[in-house]
């Protein structure tokens, strides 16, 4: 007898209890009290993603506690609990379970990653809970029957667009490899760059993969180097990119590294010191430290209020950004919200100004598509912001 997956198991023991009559299942008002609106977060709190995780809580709880500051929505504080997924999709369905069912919360917000997000959008969608803010730009986020989904980034095949322009049109490289993270995440962006580079009359160079949550580059490094590329696509969370490009300077191999915004550029620079210096990132959020803008200036704010000692950075300004479309989404509703409230008003908007920077949703996103940004890592391991490029 063949036995199921706990990961297949509990997404099925999700989906039936959201088929159940309205009657049985939760309640619409669930995790609205008279002084509290309850948001559930899963991410990578520990482990080798935790930085990414972390960030986003971080300006989760910024921008709620700005919010709350200021006496709510519509007298209600804004509460959220976070739960550790290790960035595991078979941790990730049994946390997003709980959340829901034993804690009972209102909504999803800031859930951290592509192959955990493809086990959990269908148990909340399932159960109609709200899934706002994932940190992903996976296509199958964009689709009809995802109705639930709320979309703040941008998506990988427009971070792939602009690192590869970025890659032939200002550094004329010809010969470009890829490095990428052997899953959903990983082969969504692939086909992205394979986009990018076909609209070009161009084809990859090598292409190299390595397993979630681990450092084994080395069969990738190894064919990688082999074909000598001009440029390497890093499509991964820092630690493994760090690896990669660690083994590339300690072989004399010294092509241009450019990343996606998922590898979280802040902990990237921090990992390697000085040989940092020179890389690319994508964001999908504006430079963290220009208060120029209205919310930049509001999210640097928030975040010293909620802790001092905390320094901007590219995730925690998305999990800011995260947290005041959720709250946005809750005036809107009114003072007795309901999930299905949220999304209606939310689809409703087409899109909210938040601080200056415009987020489209649903069909909105495709006649205003969310910018995507370049920056490179500077010796120091700041950041310096290149051209601004969209869709």
């Amino acid at each position: 007898m063949r036995l199921q997956s706990p990961l297949r198991i509990l997404t099925g023991l999700a989906l039936l209890v959201g088929s159940l009559p309205s009657s049985l299942a939760i309640a619409d008002e669930v995790g609205v009290s008279p002084d509290t609106i309850l948001f559930g977060q899963v991410a990578a709190l520990e482990g080798p993603s935790a930085a990414l995780g972390q960030s986003t809580r971080q300006g989760l709880l910024a921008a709620f506690s700005e919010v709350n500051a200021k006496g709510g929505i519509h007298g209600r504080k804004l509460k959220l609990v976070s739960r550790n997924d290790g960035y595991d999709p078979d941790r990730s369905v049994v946390e997003t379970v709980k959340l829901i069912y034993e804690d009972k919360v209102f909504a999803l917000i800031g859930a951290v990653g592509t192959p955990t997000a493809t086990a959990t959008a269908p148990i909340a969608a399932a159960n109609d809970v709200p899934f706002i803010g994932p940190v992903s730009g996976a296509e199958f986020l964009n689709g009809p029957e995802f109705q639930n989904v709320v979309n703040i980034r941008a998506r990988y095949d427009a971070e792939a667009e602009v690192l590869v322009r970025q890659l032939v049109e200002d550094q004329h490289q010809t010969r470009i490899g890829i490095f990428y993270q052997d899953d959903v995440f990983g082969r969504d962006v692939l086909t992205g760059v394979k986009a990018a580079l076909d609209r070009r009359g161009m084809e990859l160079t090598a292409e190299g993969t390595f397993e979630r949550n681990t450092r084994g580059i080395g069969a990738a490094f190894r064919v990688i180097k082999r074909a000598e590329p001009e440029a390497v696509i890093m499509v991964g969370t820092y630690g493994p990119c760090a690896e990669f490009i660690k083994q590339s300077h300690r072989s004399d191999f010294h092509p241009a590294f450019a990343a996606v915004s998922f590898v979280n550029g802040t902990a990237l620079a921090k990992e390697l010191g000085r040989e940092a210096a020179g890389i690319t990132v994508s964001q999908v959020v504006p430079f963290p430290w220009d208060t120029r803008l209205k919310l930049v200036a509001d999210y640097q704010a928030a975040q010293k209020a909620l802790d001092p000692n905390e320094t901007p950075d590219f995730q925690s300004l998305e999990g800011y950004l995260i947290g005041r479309v959720a709250a946005r989404g809750l005036e809107l509703a009114g003072p007795n919200p309901t999930r299905a409230d949220l999304l209606r008003v939310i689809n409703e908007a087409g899109q909210f100004d938040i601080g200056g920077d415009v987020i489209a949703f649903g069909a909105a996103r495709q006649t205003h598509p969310p910018d995507v940004f370049m920056t490179q890592i500077r010796p120091d391991g700041s950041f310096k912001q290149l051209e601004k490029l969209t869709n």
